[in-house]
C-alpha cells in the first residue's frame, strides 16, 4: 500500500511541474496561444483522461493480474515530459508554433495512456484498500503530492523569476520528469492482491451493449453522471484563471507560482478534512463540497476587486481539486455491485464524460474571445450550481443505497 501511495504522490508532484492550472496556459501563452488554444489545454488533457477507459475496460475486466499491464505502457504517460523540457530548451523561440503543437500531441499521450490504464489501475485500488480506508489512503497520498507540489511551487516561482523564458519552462518540465521516474519505481514494487475472478473475453462491440441496459437498471447511478456532466462544465473555466489575472492585472511572471502556491495550499488543507470525512460519511458528500467549492471560486473569479482577492480563486479550485482527487474515482467504485464490474464503472465515469470534458473547455476559450473571461466564469457558476442541485435531490449514496463489499 505504501508503494502505491509513494506512486500516486510521485506523479502529484509531478503534474505540479507542469500544472494545467498555470504552467501549462502561461507556456502557451508564452507561445503566443489565443485563448481557444488554451482552452484546448484542459480539453485535450480530459479527452485523454477520460475517453479511453470504457474501450479499455473489457479488456481489463479479462486479466488475471493488472499490474504487468500497468507497468508494460505506463512509461509512456513519463517520457512525453522529457519531449516537453527539450522542446522547451531548443524550439520554443526557433518554431513557436510547432512546439505549441507538440506540446498538445504530447499532453494527448500522457492522459491518453493513462486513461487506457485507468480501470486497471483504479482495479488495484479497489481490491488493496478496504472501502473505509480509500478516502485517507487518497486523502495521505495527495496530501503528500500537495506538499511535495508546494515546495515545488516555490522552486517553480524561483525558476520563473530568475530564469528566462522559454527556458524557464523547461527547468520545470525537467523537474517534472524526475518525479515521474521516481513514481515509475515506486509501483515497480506494488505487490498485486490475488485476483478473485475474471470476466470471459466478449468482443468490445458485444461488450459496449451491455452499458445501456446496466445505466437503465441503476438509475441512481444515472443520475450521478448527469450531475457530473453539470461539474465538468462548471470547472472548464480552470484553465483561465491564470490568464485572466495576467491580462488583467498585468501581473510579473512570477505571479503564476505564487497562483500555484494557493493553489496547493487549497489541496492541502481539502486533503486534510476530505479523506477522513469520505471513509466516514461517504464519497458523495465530498463531492458535493468540492462542486461548492467550484461555484464559489467561479464567484469570486468575477467579483474580485484586486489581484489579492482573485488568489482565492486558486484556493478554491485546489479545494475542488481535492475533493474530486479523493473521491470521484472512489465513488465509482462503491456504485460497482460486484469487484469484477469494477472496470466497468471507473469506464463508466469517465468515458461518458469524454465529450463534455473536451467541447466545454473549447467552448469557454471561444466565449472569452467573444464575450470576455468574465463570462466563462457565470457559465460555469451556473452549471456548478445545477450539479448541486441533482446531486442534493437526485443521488443516493451507493454506501447507503447497499452495504459495503469487502474489499
Amino acid at each position: 500500500m505504501a508503494a502505491l501511495g509513494a506512486d500516486y504522490a510521485l506523479f502529484g508532484v509531478g503534474l505540479s511541474f507542469a500544472s494545467q492550472s498555470t504552467i501549462l496556459p502561461a507556456f502557451a501563452a508564452y507561445l503566443g496561444a489565443p485563448n481557444v488554444v488554451i482552452g484546448a489545454i484542459p480539453a485535450v488533457m480530459t479527452l485523454g483522461w477520460f475517453l479511453p477507459s470504457l474501450f479499455a475496460a473489457g479488456h481489463t475486466e479479462t486479466l488475471a493480474r493488472k499490474l504487468p499491464f500497468v507497468l508494460r505502457y505506463t512509461v509512456w504517460e513519463r517520457v512525453p515530459f522529457a519531449v516537453l523540457s527539450l522542446a522547451a530548451f531548443f524550439l520554443a523561440d526557433r518554431a513557436p508554433a510547432l512546439t505549441l503543437t507538440l506540446m498538445l500531441l504530447m499532453l494527448l499521450v500522457i492522459t491518453g495512456v493513462g486513461g487506457v490504464l485507468m480501470p486497471a489501475w483504479m482495479d488495484i485500488i479497489g481490491r488493496l484498500i478496504p472501502v473505509t480506508t480509500r478516502g485517507r489512503f487518497f486523502a495521505f497520498a495527495n496530501l503528500a503530492a500537495g506538499a511535495g507540489g508546494f515546495a515545488g511551487s516555490f522552486v517553480t516561482a524561483s525558476i520563473l523569476a530568475a530564469v528566462a523564458p522559454p527556458a524557464s519552462y523547461g527547468a520545470c518540465f525537467v523537474g517534472a520528469a524526475m518525479c515521474m521516474a521516481l513514481s515509475y519505481a515506486a509501483l515497480a514494487v506494488v505487490r498485486e492482491p490475488a485476483a478473485t475472478g475474471r470476466s470471459q473475453a466478449v468482443t468490445l462491440g458485444a461488450y459496449l451493449s451491455r452499458i445501456p441496459a446496466l445505466l437503465g437498471r441503476d438509475p441512481n447511478l444515472a443520475w450521478f453522471l448527469a450531475a457530473r456532466a453539470f461539474a465538468v462544465i462548471g470547472s472548464m473555466a480552470g484553465g483561465f484563471y491564470t490568464v485572466y489575472a495576467l491580462h488583467v492585472w498585468d501581473a510579473p511572471a512570477a505571479q503564476v507560482g505564487v497562483f500555484t502556491t494557493l493553489l496547493f495550499v487549497g489541496q492541502m488543507a481539502g486533503n486534510a478534512v476530505f479523506g477522513w470525512l469520505a471513509d466516514r460519511r461517504g464519497h458523495l458528500l465530498v463531492i458535493t463540497m468540492g462542486l461548492a467549492a467550484t461555484l464559489a471560486g467561479n464567484l469570486i473569479a468575477v467579483a474580485a476587486p484586486t489581484l489579492g482577492v482573485f488568489g482565492v480563486v486558486f484556493v478554491m479550485l485546489g479545494t475542488q481539486i481535492a475533493a474530486m482527487n479523493v473521491s470521484t474515482l472512489n465513488v465509482l467504485l462503491e456504485f460497482a455491485p460486484v469487484l469484477e464490474e469494477q472496470p466497468t464503472y471507473i469506464g463508466l465515469g469517465t468515458t461518458l464524460m469524454a465529450p463534455i470534458a473536451f467541447g466545454a473547455p473549447l467552448a469557454a476559450g471561444l466565449m472569452a474571445d467573444a464575450f470576455g473571461f468574465a463570462s466563462v466564469f457565470v457559465v460555469a457558476a451556473v452549471a456548478a450550481t445545477v450539479a448541486l442541485g441533482l446531486l442534493l435531490t437526485r443521488v443516493r449514496d451507493p454506501r447507503r443505497v447497499a452495504s459495503p463489499r469487502p474489499a
